[in-house]
């Protein structure tokens, strides 16, 4: 049997071992991954393994998760949130990179690596910050939305300086050659985008017919892409994201997402165990001052720098605090450019190392930031004021009277917005969503902009008028909130909310829900019902699914998609 396999095989046994004990715990599973590589990579080390074939297999593995991370990074994201998220993009990354080659010059370093430092430091995981806000289904919030577009951003600039350096390879300093081979990339990429906006999409939409051409046909992208960009000097990283990014915006996306999805889970793996492979463990202590001085400069200064541009475009201190947070690390990106420094000689490997370790330290603690922000944020909440303008970016006082309000328009909502509708209450709607409350104000429906979690939103709600709240917010802490705040102001106050296990339904019930919402169990009792009243009667079945038919075309009309999975 071949060594690689042999030491794959205890790779990925002590990656699935680690992960497990940290899932028992009850801790982030990136947490896990970041472990396992951490006690995996002093191993393969004094093994004697082949570090050729892991470097080819890293490799490898980094250019693909790049690719699927492209294809999140949908640049129309950023018209969504307007000028905001590059204007923050651009004045952090600037701001960020001053600082962080400010800090290395007192650290000792030479300018050349003050200036790697300081790129490094600009640049937040795009890896880290889509997986969390996918896990906790923020990705449409505003704040998920700003993060987004800043990375895109952040991205665009990180891809600008890795064709400058690749372009410099092998000790050319930027002349006619570096310069010449600039604008070739430049060319390229404008190229691709062209060919993603008009003949990509009608390629696809033949391929699409058959799934296992369209799986087929992602991986030949990615490779074809990756390969082109390496022949031409730069390197395979920016070629395997610039492939992602041009298919995020053919009309098939989410259907090459979804066939990318296991191999996306599976290199997720394989990225931070490259992460401990990379981290100097031996010689800890000759980089571990200096990382744990950049660490604190990312997770403390960096949010400063985000909540700061983000209160110039008056968002509520609450999305300048998350917006910080959520951002709080560096990226992948931050390997790959110092890797390439030190492929051309610029800096030193202990410098990598240095970052490596700093890149550790912050996806770590960010994790955890990220994870339990509303909890962080009720303990700073005082201190985020000093990041929020007096005419910050909400909607106007609420002086008309409402009976009930929904909180979370989607699928469900949509369903109890019409019960609502005929029996004549007056209702509002809340949401987080930006562009459903865009939706909504075309069918002038009464709306407002909120997160249930804002403590500031809750107070201008009339909560203590309404007669009916109903919650289709899947998260549990939420609607323990939301009926404590309730309550509180309006005990008598009918109280509906949303649940996905009988044990949180239960607890909903204890704190006080007049009712709970189980949707993966109502769904069954429906058809039960159904089955039970109209038999075999293939007539009355035709007359149902008319009347299904038309309340999923008048659903579709409104926007709604029914997810892939529906998340816990």
């Amino acid at each position: 049997m071949e060594p690689i396999f042999i030491q794959l095989a205890i790779i990925l046994s002590v990656a699935f071992i680690v992960a497990y004990i940290v899932k028992l715990f009850k801790q982030p599973i990136i947490i896990g991954y970041i472990l396992a590589g951490i006690i995996i990579g002093p191993f393969i080390l004094k093994s004697g393994a082949d570090m050729g074939i892991i470097h080819t297999f890293s490799q490898f593995g980094i250019a693909f998760l790049l690719f699927i991370v492209g294809l999140h990074l949908n640049p129309k994201v950023i018209k969504e949130v307007g000028t905001s998220s590059l204007l923050i993009g651009l004045g952090q990354v600037i701001l960020t990179f001053g600082l962080g080659f400010g800090v290395s010059m007192l650290l000792g370093f030479n300018s050349i690596t003050g200036i790697y430092i300081g790129i490094a430091l600009a640049f937040s995981s795009t890896i880290i910050v889509m997986k969390l806000l996918s896990d906790k289904q923020h990705l449409d919030s505003l704040y998920g939305k700003i993060s987004i577009g800043i990375l895109i951003i952040q991205d665009l600039v990180a891809i600008v300086v890795l064709m400058i350096i690749s372009s410099v390879s092998g000790g050319v300093v930027l002349g006619s050659f570096g310069l010449q081979s600039l604008l070739i990339g430049v060319g390229l990429i404008a190229f691709l985008f062209l060919s993603g906006f008009y003949i990509l999409p009608r390629l696809i939409k033949s391929i699409a017919k058959h799934q296992e051409l369209l799986f087929l046909f992602s991986v030949f992208w990615c490779f074809l892409i990756a390969a082109l960009f390496g022949y031409l000097g730069f390197s395979i990283e920016i070629g395997a994201l610039i492939a992602g990014i041009v298919l995020s915006v053919s009309p098939y996306s989410v259907e090459i997402s979804s066939k990318v999805r296991p191999l996306r889970d599976f290199f997720l793996i394989i990225f931070f165990i490259i992460l401990g492979l990379n981290l100097p463990i031996l010689n800890l202590g000759s980089v571990i001052i200096n990382a744990l001085i950049l660490s604190a400069l990312v997770l403390i200064a960096k949010p400063l720098i985000f909540m700061t541009l983000s209160a110039f475009f008056r968002y509520t201190k609450r999305t300048n605090f998350l917006v910080g947070t959520t951002l709080a690390q560096i990226s992948e990106f931050s390997l790959i450019v110092l890797m390439l420094g030190v492929a051309v000689g610029h800096i030193t490997a202990e410098v990598l190392h240095t970052l490596t370790l700093t890149l550790v330290i912050t996806i770590f603690l960010s994790t955890y930031m990220i994870i339990y922000s509303k909890a962080f944020y009720k303990r700073v909440y005082r201190f985020a004021s000093l990041f929020e303008r007096k005419r910050v970016k909400r909607e106007k006082n609420i002086k008309e009277k409402y009976n009930t309000i929904l909180f979370g328009y989607n699928r469900i909502g949509f369903s109890i917005l019409r019960s609502l509708k005929k029996i004549k209450e007056k209702y509002l709607v809340v949401d987080f969503n930006p562009d459903t409350i865009t939706d909504l104000k075309k069918f002038n429906i009464p709306c407002l902009y909120g997160d249930v979690d804002d403590p500031e939103l809750l107070k201008e709600l009339p909560l203590d008028k309404i007669n009916m709240a109903v919650s289709t917010v899947p998260e549990f802490e939420t609607n323990v909130l939301l009926i404590e705040t309730i309550r509180l102001v309006n005990p008598r106050a009918i109280i509906i909310v949303r649940a996905h296990s009988i044990q949180k339904a239960m607890d909903l019930y204890d704190e006080g829900a007049s009712y709970v919402l189980t949707p993966h169990f109502l769904g069954g009792e429906y058809v039960a019902k159904m089955i039970k009243d109209l038999k075999m009667n293939r007539i009355d079945y035709k007359e149902e699914k008319i009347k299904h038919v038309k309340m999923l075309k008048d659903i579709a009309e409104k926007g709604h998609e029914h997810p892939e999975v529906e998340r816990n």
